[in-house]
């Protein structure tokens, strides 16, 4: 038996339930880590919430990357020993002391990688590397606009747009979280409590507006997003803390300036072995040049789990945050 956090009805973040479960022994072509760290990401508050159906049905443990140690290999795994230090992104499944993997889903982390850090990056930063590098590809001198960019997204979405050259505006929520984004190489933090978005956006590129904005925010900031971009630009939504965005009528892509508008999740960037690893060594590389740093600014224990994801939603936290078994 070992501890993990448990969904057995959807709702709020009082529906997570500390517990003792029973994790099987690893089956053909699986193997079972040890966590040193688990990633909190918005996408395990719409598993929790109801708002995306859960794979296996209820109960389910939440929680989609992690890192940790080896502890058993199944048969016919040849490629890693217990011992080995992995990370993930897969889930749900997560939120537990141990968790049993499909071995091609994990990947070897270089030993300048701590398990913190690992934790909090490889859903996260494989987002980021597949939004400006796969997705659309950020250009030296480009204007791109990035919503919640004092979040975990935000944080290394702003640092790794610099280091492409791009003229980084980002959108967060008080003077504390724009000089956090600031000093992770976002130019020109936006109040949008205290500011109109669309209107400092305009005034900050002279009018020629965004080539892409990356918005995780959703309901809140659409359609104004649109308004930000150039003729012919890139909407790209991959989350939203505030709410779905409601169906509208798609002409007004055209209306706007033919634009373009994509919901891409990163799993259908990285639906194979070779995708995945692409990503997650160009992530470790940048990491591990120590031009983008990830920043792990909250640590809960497992237990107080209901408390991470009440920080989260309540917009209380920035970069990343782990859970510690």
């Amino acid at each position: 038996m070992v501890a993990a956090v448990r969904v057995h009805r959807t709702g709020g973040p009082e529906v997570l339930s500390y517990e003792e479960v029973e994790i099987a022994p690893p089956g053909p072509g699986q193997i079972r880590i040890k966590q040193r760290g688990c990633g909190i990401n918005y996408i395990d508050t719409y598993f929790r919430s109801g708002l995306y159906p859960p794979p296996a049905g209820l109960p389910f443990i939440p929680g989609h990357e992690g890192a940790g140690e080896v502890v058993e290999i199944g048969q016919g795994v040849t490629d890693l020993k217990p011992g080995d230090r992995v990370a993930y992104v897969l889930g749900p499944g997560g939120y537990a002391a141990e968790r049993v993997l499909p071995a091609d889903r994990v990947i070897i982390l270089p030993d300048d990688i701590s398990f913190e850090q690992a934790a909090g990056m490889m859903l996260k930063g494989m987002t980021v590397c597949y939004l400006l590098r796969r997705l659309f590809k950020v250009e030296a001198g480009m204007n791109v606009l990035i919503h919640a960019a004092a979040g975990g997204v935000g944080l290394i979405a702003c640092q790794w747009a610099n280091l492409l050259g791009a003229n980084v505006i980002g959108t967060v929520g008080s003077m504390e979280k724009a000089e956090l984004a600031k000093a992770n190489g976002c130019h020109h933090p936006i109040l949008y409590r205290d500011e109109d978005f669309v209107a400092r956006v305009k005034e900050i590129t002279d009018g020629k507006l965004c080539e892409v904005v990356y918005d995780g925010v959703g309901r809140a900031t659409f359609p104004a997003s649109l308004d930000c971009l150039r003729l012919r630009g890139m909407f790209v939504s991959f989350g939203n803390s505030s709410g779905v965005i409601e169906a509208f009528n798609i002409n007004l892509l055209q209306a706007k300036g033919s634009l373009f508008a994509t919901r891409p999740t990163l799993f259908h960037y990285a639906a194979t072995r070779e995708e995945y690893l692409s990503l997650a060594n160009e992530l470790f590389d940048v990491v591990r040049s120590g031009k983008v740093t990830i920043p792990v600014n909250q640590t809960y224990a497992l237990k107080d789990v209901q408390m991470a994801h009440r920080d989260l939603e309540g917009r209380a936290t920035t970069g990343s945050s782990i859970l510690v078994p």
